[in-house]
């Protein structure tokens, strides 16, 4: 029996318990109904943006930007790493953090063996970069699209409110992990040839249209409605250009992802709904000083590395009580503070079945030593950003 136990999925898993939660009423239907009006918008993004991301890597677009920082970096290794670093961040402000973790790691990681570098130094600053990058959009990370409507009804700018913490940690990050693997990043590479498109039509059709949806992120463009149109767009000329789908139709939507994380938010508004918001409150404290923003900073990191970061931030957002600095003060522990844990966010778990896929090695103790290396400095050092520009 407890060997069928452990073969059950865990989307399914999700699908028994959230539906047990509200058909007996532990999640009562006025909660359940809010819940979803909320969060609809944010799992019909994640679905189109997935489509996106995998359309975009079926077109090389991926392996393009690898080849594009390959040529430009000239030989020099520092150079290419910090190109590496730049198409990093980029994936994880415009695509999400989850999309840097599944499709720019496989390429990061051939680049690096196409020049003669060690792997191991490029894939561990992706994997910093998919989690400490993934504050500056709403669209970089599900829980800021979560706290983005809390925001705007308090008359604030994500961007605005967020742009200089996300700036301050991710060159937190870059300056950490550099220093750290100076000499992994040093001296000079000769470039091995690498994958040619096989449609540089529908290549350049995707780095057009990936632009034209990051240009309406920044917008203020719903994000479900600008991913979901550019999933049409891209999915429609695959087919025109007769390409073969970059993975089977049935797998193009992660169906079981989107399931798994609606029951975390059903589980979550449920054990809010019988009573845990007290307790958490306890924890968190109130107030919009520094030392109460680096209370409730504290709580959040250690929650979304015990948990996971997204239900860690569901748990916690009625805690920030609509105060804007309470809100950013959260997004900054559960978005760039989840590298301590394997399971801290889905992007690490992602992370790593990649890094399995292409035969390299991570054993764990390398990624909690780096999280223990970034976590302190980069959550401190964006929350104080923050604290001074707001």
């Amino acid at each position: 029996m407890s060997a069928a136990l452990r073969r059950v999925p865990w989307w399914l898993v999700a699908l028994l318990v959230s539906s047990v939660l509200v058909v007996t009423g532990a999640l009562p239907g006025a909660d359940a109904r809010d819940l979803a009006e909320r969060t609809l918008p944010v799992l019909a993004f994640l679905a189109a943006l997935t489509v996106v991301a995998e359309m975009c890597a079926g077109a090389g677009l991926f392996d393009a930007a690898a080849g594009l920082a390959a040529r430009a970096a000239r030989g020099r290794r520092p150079v290419l790493w910090l190109l590496v670093v730049l198409v990093a961040t980029a994936s994880t402000a415009v695509l999400s953090l989850d999309t840097t973790a599944v499709l720019v790691t496989p390429v990061v990681v051939a680049l690096a063996r196409r020049t003669g570098s060690r792997p191991l130094p490029f894939a561990l600053v992706v994997l910093a970069l998919a989690n400490t990058a993934s504050l500056l959009l709403p669209v970089s990370n599900l829980t800021n699209l979560l706290a983005d409507r809390t925001l705007r009804r308090q008359g604030v700018d994500f961007l605005a409110l967020m742009a200089v913490p996300a700036l301050v940690a991710v060159l937190v990050t870059v300056l950490i992990v550099g220093l750290r693997d100076r000499a992994a990043i040093a001296g000079r590479f000769d470039l091995a040839p690498g994958p040619v498109p096989a449609d540089r039509a529908l290549l350049v059709l995707a780095a057009v249209v990936t632009a034209a949806m990051a240009a309406a992120f920044v917008a203020g463009v719903e994000p479900f409605l600008a991913a979901g149109v550019a999933a049409v767009v891209l999915v429609v000329a695959t087919r025109l250009r007769r390409r073969p789908w970059p993975v089977p139709p049935a797998q193009l939507v992660p169906w079981r992802t989107l399931l798994v994380v609606a029951g975390l938010f059903v589980v979550v508004a449920t054990l809010h709904a019988q009573g845990s918001a007290a307790l958490l409150h306890a924890a968190a404290g109130d107030g919009s000083d520094a030392g109460a923003l680096l209370r409730l900073a504290a709580v959040g990191v250690v929650a979304a590395n015990a948990v996971n970061n997204l239900p860690a931030y569901l748990a916690l957002e009625p805690v920030a009580g609509g105060d804007p600095l309470r809100v950013a003060t959260l997004l900054v522990a559960t978005g760039a503070g989840p590298l301590l844990t394997p399971w801290g966010s889905l992007a690490t778990v992602l992370w790593w079945q990649r890094c399995r896929q292409v035969l390299l090695h991570v054993p764990v103790g390398v990624v909690v030593r780096q999280g223990l290396l970034l976590c302190a400095p980069v959550v401190l050092a964006a929350v104080t950003a923050l604290v001074l520009t707001a």
